[in-house]
């Protein structure tokens, strides 16, 4: 028998055979339940609790009525109950006293099941947005599931933190074939960098290697990248140059054949431009990556919920630093703001003025009077002869 089956039948029966469990069990909700049946009965149960049934205040043997009346106010939200199955809950719970025990079987069941059920979301709005060049979808989703891992972790009772697996539980899912004109747009990016002066200029404070979907060209642009770094030329003889120092063509991570369109074939473009449509790819292909990783980890029950929480936290830290630098690269910049010493001398310079900037703004023109002190706008009045 499945053991969370039996976890959830035994709850039940415990608060049939005993309504006072309820007390010890205010953490649990309707949701957490699989069965349908499952959450009616325990919903009912809450709501006859809430309504001081009889039933609570009895000494001894509970009486019969707790049993039906819980039975015929869960048949108003689901069917197919039939009179004999509390019966059978009742006969699935060894002890009413361990209804706690039962209960967190039921919540952490419901944990692993809430996870991968948000992880598909997630990975469904990525490949969504994928197809059509967005990106606001899946950041929106990977935030939902931020907010439910943090909510899970209370109602569990652990702290919210990325917490690195040990040894994955399971391998990850092969990656799909790289798109045709995904791959010529890295290209044409790599030819600009390598040909164009000054264009690494442009993408090198926010994208990185693993942005590129072609782990070659990945290799190639942190060699570009490197001789930026250092301040060197970046030219074709250059970066053959650092790419066999690196030994990216000795080990197969780069061929001549490979290399040669880019090297030999001039370019002229939008560095920026083609970087920030690779870091959008970038940024769905990381949301799914995330969501398959958590969803591998929410299949694996051996996995207690904090740990379960603290992977799927862990999982989601590479999609923050995607989308931390996509916002770097999009952001518009922030318009220049004066210095504090320059702001504190122009205050200073207005205070001392007699008639201030708004004064000269909104005063109407009009003859000034021969003599007597002016007492201010509203008292003075032009005479007309």
């Amino acid at each position: 028998m499945d053991p969370l089956l039996r976890g959830e039948q035994a709850v039940l029966g415990a608060v049939l055979l005993d309504p006072r469990q309820l007390a010890g069990l205010d953490w649990l909700e309707a949701r957490d339940f699989y069965r349908p049946a499952h959450q009616a009965i325990f919903a009912a149960l809450r709501e006859l609790h809430a309504e001081g049934h009889p039933a609570l205040s009895a000494e001894g043997r509970v009486s019969l009525a707790w049993v039906t009346d819980a039975l015929a106010q869960a048949g108003k939200h689901v069917r197919g109950l039939s009179v004999s199955y509390p019966h059978t809950l009742i006969a699935a719970c060894p002890r009413p006293s361990h209804a706690p025990v039962y209960g967190r079987m039921v919540l952490e069941g419901s944990i692993h099941r809430t996870v991968a059920e948000h992880a598909g979301r997630l990975l469904a709005v990525a490949q969504e947005d994928a197809a059509q060049d967005e990106v606001r979808g899946a950041v929106a989703q990977a935030d939902v599931l931020a907010g439910v891992l943090e909510d899970l972790a209370g109602r569990w009772g652990t702290q919210p933190r990325p917490v690195a697996p040990a040894a994955p539980p399971v391998a990850e899912p092969a990656a799909g074939p790289i798109p045709v004109d995904r791959l010529e747009d890295e290209r044409f990016l790599l030819a600009l960098l390598v040909h164009q002066d000054g264009a690494v200029e442009e993408v090198f404070d926010w994208l990185r290697p693993q942005d590129f979907a072609d782990p070659g060209h990945g290799q190639l642009y942190r060699c570009v990248g490197a001789l930026h770094h250092r301040g060197e030329v970046i030219d074709p003889v250059t970066v053959v140059w650092e790419v066999q120092r690196r030994g990216l063509l000795a080990d197969g991570t780069l061929t001549e054949d490979r290399l040669a369109p880019i090297l030999t074939d001039g370019a002229a473009g939008s560095a920026e431009w083609l970087g920030e449509q690779l870091l959008r790819s970038s940024l769905t292909r990381t949301a799914a990556g995330a969501a398959q990783q958590i969803a591998a980890h929410a299949d694996d029950h051996r996995l207690a919920p904090g740990q379960l929480i603290g992977h799927a936290l862990h999982a989601l830290g590479p999609l923050d630093d995607v989308r931390a630098r996509w916002l770097a690269a999009t952001s518009p910049p922030e318009p220049p703001q004066p210095a504090a010493g320059q702001a504190a001398r122009v205050h200073a310079a207005l205070a001392r003025s007699p008639t201030t900037l708004r004064d000269r703004e909104t005063s109407a023109p009009g003859p000034v009077p021969a003599s007597g002190p002016v007492l201010g706008r509203d008292r003075y009045r032009p005479t007309t002869h």
